[in-house]
């Protein structure tokens, strides 16, 4: 290419300034980050609705579904805070107490009915024995064979963590996007400008 063609293109190429490739790879930067503080921000404030349905017995699936959502779509909403954050992030702590409780206290009711049926039983069998000392044998042998043994819960069941991408297609993710392409190009601009700056100039 002569020195006539290149200025020629020249004169087409150099109304794009390099500068205007900067200006918008810095606003794209500062969107990005403003985008994906608000995407930490609502993660945020969903899980908090997490945990307060947890310990008020309220629609703890709800809200948990709810954040799931959010976060395997969003960018910048990794529920773990630093590495001393408890893992998996959202345990469900009050609603698995609740379940232990309630299992609990059914097996201390079938328990209950279990050693009277068990005294029932033994008097039937000793009606004679008034002093009770052959019975206390036959209620516990009873109660042994019939008697109802707390079941173990898994907590796994009741502890979850969410994956969030490392793009997503947001106004973060795209924000992101334009500030990398207009970053290149504000480089690529830059070194032909001082090429035919060079070359032409």
């Amino acid at each position: 290419m002569n020195k006539k063609e290149l200025h020629h293109l020249w004169t087409k190429l150099r109304g794009v300034k390099p500068w205007y490739f900067l200006i918008i790879a810095l606003i794209s930067i500062g969107v990005s980050a403003t985008a994906l503080r608000a995407n930490n921000q609502h993660m945020i404030k969903l899980r908090d609705a997490v945990y307060a349905a947890d310990k008020a017995n309220g629609d703890v699936q709800g809200t948990l579904q709810a954040l799931q959502a959010y976060v395997v779509a969003h960018m910048n909403t990794n529920l773990s805070a630093g590495p001393q954050a408890v893992h998996p992030p959202i345990q469900l702590k009050y609603t698995y107490d609740r379940l232990v409780q309630a299992q609990s206290d059914q097996v201390a009711k079938s328990n209950t009915q279990i050693y009277n049926d068990a005294q029932h039983y033994c008097e039937q069998q000793n009606s004679s024995d008034f002093s009770g000392r052959n019975r206390v044998p036959c209620i516990e042998q009873y109660v042994q064979g019939h008697g109802v043994n707390l079941p173990t819960i898994p907590d796994a069941l009741y502890k979850f963590d969410f994956i969030a991408p490392a793009w997503s297609p947001d106004l973060a993710g795209w924000s992101m996007v334009f500030a990398v392409l207009s970053s290149l190009l504000f480089v690529i601009s830059l070194i032909v400008y001082n090429f035919f700056k060079k070359n032409i100039l």
